[in-house]
Formats: structure tokens, sequence, C-alpha cells
């Protein structure tokens, strides 16, 4: 059965667009940075709309609220095999943003019994859209070319 998870780019314009990607928690990402970031995304529940899921995992992740209208970009297949769906939208930080993210349970280290507690995100930020795409997951890439071909549409 292919996993499927749906999440948000949310993103700015400053002199550039600038895209907000997730860190993920826990010991297995912790030294990782190049191609280890991510649009904040999850797992449906049942019965929910992919969309829906979109937004519920962005405020769980990284504790922000979604603003309309959301731009869908597509799907993608990562290397694993999930499928990611996406849409964007245009938002920012306010002041004194501080991340609240959820948290999980892993197996640490896998296969040892020990069940540890970790936030789904440790780091959260804006990027330039080009360093954007050196730190995301190299799948992911595919969804900041499409917001970015969107966007210079729109332009006059």
């Amino acid at each position: 059965m292919v996993r499927v998870s749906a999440g948000l780019v949310m993103y700015r314009f400053t002199s550039d667009i600038e895209v907000f990607l997730a860190h993920p928690g826990g010991p297995f990402f912790a030294k990782r940075d190049s191609g280890a970031w991510t649009i904040p995304k999850g797992e449906p529940e049942s019965g929910e709309e992919l969309r829906a899921t979109a937004v519920r995992e962005f405020s769980e992740e990284v504790g922000l609220p979604v603003r309309e209208p959301l731009l869908e970009l597509g799907e993608v297949r990562q290397k694993g095999g999930k499928v990611v769906h996406a849409w964007a939208f245009e938002g920012g930080l306010p002041d004194g943003f501080v991340l609240e993210s959820n948290t999980c349970e892993i197996e640490w280290p896998r296969g040892s019994g020990k069940r540890r507690v970790i936030p789904e995100v440790d780091r959260a930020e804006f990027f330039p859209i080009a360093e954007a795409r050196r730190r995301i997951n190299q799948a992911q890439v595919a969804f900041l070319d499409r917001l970015e071909a969107r966007l210079e549409a729109r332009q006059p």
C-alpha cells in the first residue's frame, strides 16, 4: 500500500521568493541538513481530505495559522515511495515567533526496544528559494519549481 501525506509551502516575498521549511526532529536527522528539510506535512486521518490534512499538519508541526487562498502544487513521489501532495500560501512569521511542534514517539536506537518522545519538527525557517532547493528533500524540489512558475505567471 502506498503511503500518502499532504503539506503546505508557506512563502513570502522579500528581494526574492522565500519559502518556509521544517527540519525533522529526532536523532536520525540531528546532524543532517542538505536534503533533510521538508515542507510541513503528514498523513491523513481516516476519511480526511488531503487539503484538510495539509492545513492541520502545518498547524500541528509549526504552530502557525494558514491563510487562504491555497495554490495547488500537485504531487511528488519520494525516494521511499511515499506520495506527497502540496499546496502553497503566502504568509509570514508573527513577531516573537517560537516554534511549537507536536511530538511523536520513536524507537531509538532502532531495534533496541527503547522508546523516546521527540518533536516532529525541531527547526523551521524561511530560505531564499535557491537555498531551499539545496536543503529540501530532493523529490520536493518540484514543489518549489511549480510554486515559482505559478508566481511568475501571475506577474504583470
